[in-house]
């Protein structure tokens, strides 16, 4: 899976997330500290203890570097960035009966801007899944050759 480049320089950042999403009931915002074992947990549970430990960086960094979506007290997706590498965007994910709601544009776009009001000019997406949903929504850009990056001498 490779690093992918987005210039946040060319992004509309002022689109506002409730347009992005096909439901009203669907929340995206950053998460307060009571909430961080759930959100870890939820992470832990629905994708794998790597990315837990990812999103628990994002949400001990001041300010918290990570946003949910949920609707009335249900997770159905999270995003972080600057969580193992400071300028990456991820990891991200939206609980798989939930995908095409918006969820997965609404999570990054947050995440993008929050970034872009940091002064980072551009992100990487670190080992990004599906290159086509990036490229076709912000113009991601794959980077030769960024696989392992580094995750090359990761522990397993």
């Amino acid at each position: 899976m490779p690093d992918m480049l987005v210039r946040l320089y060319e992004l509309d950042l002022e689109t506002p997330l409730r347009s992005m999403l096909k439901s009203d009931d669907i929340e995206i915002r950053k998460p307060i500290s009571p909430e961080n074992h759930l959100v870890i947990e939820w992470v832990k549970t629905t994708f794998n203890k790597g990315w837990a430990s990812e999103t628990t960086a994002a949400l001990y960094t001041r300010p918290v570097s990570c946003y949910i979506a949920k609707t009335k007290n249900e997770m159905l997706g999270f995003a972080c960035y600057d969580a193992t590498s400071l300028g990456v965007f991820g990891p991200t994910g939206v609980d798989e009966a939930q995908r095409g709601k918006g969820i997965g544009k609404a999570l990054l776009m947050a995440c993008l801007r929050d970034m872009h009001s940091k002064g980072y000019q551009y992100a990487i997406i670190g080992a990004a899944g599906p290159t086509d949903f990036y490229e076709r929504l912000v113009g991601a850009v794959e980077i030769p050759d960024s696989w392992p990056g580094f995750y090359k001498d990761i522990l397993q």
